[in-house]
């Protein structure tokens, strides 16, 4: 399993719709929310198989305007965070 960040806006009018979408799926414990101080965005860090698989967490309706990526722990002498791949 890989880890990934996942970045989730909505608009003001889909906040209810999201949280409770996120709730019966089970992953609202997950995110944290901006939407009290008017960013309407959740963040979770999640773990799964695939880009693709974390992205499947968001719902249908909001998940193209969302942001994932996959998140890697680095050494201080380990050179290959100098490599992208």
């Amino acid at each position: 399993m890989e880890r990934f960040i996942v970045e989730s806006p909505h608009l003001i009018e889909d906040c209810d719709r999201v949280i409770q979408d996120l709730h019966a799926a089970g992953y609202l414990h997950h995110f944290e929310w901006g939407c009290k101080d008017n960013e309407h965005t959740g963040w979770a860090i999640v773990e799964a198989e695939s880009l693709e698989h974390a992205k499947q967490i968001v719902p249908w309706y909001v998940r193209n305007k969302a942001r994932i990526v996959r998140l890697v722990k680095f050494e201080v002498a380990d050179e290959e965070h100098k490599k992208r791949e």
